[in-house]
């Protein structure tokens, strides 16, 4: 299985309602120094259903980018009952 791969598949088991950030997905897909490898990963995302890519954010708690545009990541992940203020997730 190659880092693509395995960055969707870390993805993909990402609950509804929590987060992981772009750097420890690359390390669960087993290279910590490629966080923004796994960025260009999942913004070339066709699948955002199977692969739920807005899940993955910034370690500085920031939404980070989407391919669907900031203002739809923000709001997939309220759906999902997270809170976000000033385009970061506040944390409870």
């Amino acid at each position: 299985m190659g880092f693509k791969e395995k960055v969707f598949s870390a993805v993909k088991m990402i609950p509804k309602g929590e987060t992981m950030t772009y750097g420890k997905v690359a390390e669960i897909a087993g290279n910590s120094m490629a966080a923004r490898a796994v960025g260009n990963i999942l913004n070339k995302n066709k699948n955002l259903i199977i692969v739920p890519c807005h899940r993955v954010v910034r370690s500085d708690g920031r939404v980070g980018g989407y391919a669907g545009g900031t203002k739809k990541k923000i709001k997939l992940l309220k759906s999902e009952g997270l809170e976000i203020k000033s385009g970061k997730i506040i944390l409870t």
